[in-house]
């Protein structure tokens, strides 16, 4: 056993989600948003050197050695697999571990509206997850996944940097490449699907152009492909989409965009009030006819009212779902406000002022 596990176990007995490791300091969990210290000596830069390398295969060693940063996934049968992302910083190695769940749930039971999981029956089409770093933006996206695992016939190809879930053939023929170690980039990998057959593609990060066009156009002839984007509301992932094209070719971009996309869910992860839990806002904006005119028409800033009024198709505002979660006394209002997109609906559930002065 690497000297290392001892804290990824601790780390699950205190339902942690990710293990920080930093030279010179005492290790810390973060539970439940927040990081909390762990009674242990601060690690000297060798030591923890040592127990990081213990677990590293070579070529990722050689890679950190050159570049200072790395990422990887580390598995311990019986507990959960770890991302693992090392990192010089000034004092030394640093290291942030992310548990992955070994066992994937359902859209339900993670509280998700029933429309995320009808959209594993999507015969075609863009499905973009998006929000923060640490939303919970792949554990939505492996239930979606999962569902089409078990409830269709296809074959699925998860182009990821690293493997997070691992999804076993079900109903499914999966395949899941990692950037780095089975393909060398998101771009490469996206190009070579195109040629294996798949029915499914999930992209783990639309990162640059060539990635995009790439998504933009396997779902645009005929494949579903699911990406994630570091967006945090429906109007600005279109916008973000649009804007890392040329001047040149933005309409065209746009109008593919239009036809290809088929549902955008961003997301923002909430510490519950109610229990030792956590829990998830989503906004959802369903494709209908008259969203895609919008985007053709650039004319993204009416999405909003278009999702308002689009509640019989699955639709919902981001707002609306943390205004949910806050009445039903899941969330806290002063989290709920900082959250929040238009934080005057929030403002009289607030017993203090604001904490952050620059909100007017």
């Amino acid at each position: 056993m690497a000297k290392i596990d001892a804290f990824f176990k601790l780390m699950n007995e205190q339902g942690a989600s990710d293990l920080h490791l930093v030279s010179g300091q005492q290790p810390a969990l973060r539970i439940r948003g927040e990081i909390e210290r762990v009674k242990y000596p601060p690690l000297e830069n060798d030591t923890l050197k040592a127990m990081l390398y213990e677990i590293t295969p070579e070529h990722k060693i050689k890679q950190f050695e050159e570049t200072g940063d790395v990422d990887f996934a580390y598995e311990i049968p019986t507990l959960a697999r770890y991302r693992a992302n090392f990192f010089q910083q000034k004092v030394g190695v640093a290291a942030v571990f992310r548990e992955i769940p070994s066992k994937i749930l359902t859209p339900a039971q993670l509280g998700l509206p029933p429309v995320t999981a009808k959209l594993a029956s999507l015969p075609r089409g863009l499905v973009l997850v998006t929000g923060p770093t640490g939303c919970g933006k792949s554990t939505t996206l492996a239930a979606i996944i999962d569902e089409a695992n078990k409830t269709r016939k296809d074959h699925i190809i998860t182009i990821e940097d690293p493997i997070e879930f691992v999804h076993e053939s079900k109903e499914c023929i999966v395949n899941q490449r990692e950037v780095g170690l089975h393909t060398g980039s998101f771009a490469a990998a996206l190009r070579g699907a195109l040629r294996e057959d798949p029915d499914i593609i999930l992209v783990g990060e639309l990162r640059d152009l060539e990635t995009i066009s790439l998504a933009v156009e396997a779902a645009s002839t005929g494949h579903l492909v699911f990406a994630t984007v570091h967006t945090s509301s429906a109007p600005k992932t279109i916008d973000r989409l649009i804007e890392v094209f040329p001047a040149s070719e933005q309409m065209q971009i746009r109008s593919t965009l239009a036809d290809g996309i088929r549902a955008i869910l961003a997301q923002v992860l909430f510490k519950r009030v109610d229990k030792p839990e956590r829990c998830a806002a989503l906004e959802i904006m369903i494709a209908t006819p008259a969203v895609r005119n919008l985007i053709r028409e650039s004319k993204t800033f009416q999405i909003p009212s278009m999702i308002q009024t689009g509640r019989k198709y699955g639709m919902q505002l981001l707002d609306d779902s943390i205004m949910g979660l806050l009445q039903k006394g899941w969330i806290g209002a002063e989290e709920a406000y900082v959250k929040a997109n238009d934080k005057t609906k929030f403002r009289p559930f607030l017993k203090v002022a604001p904490a952050d002065f620059t909100e007017v």
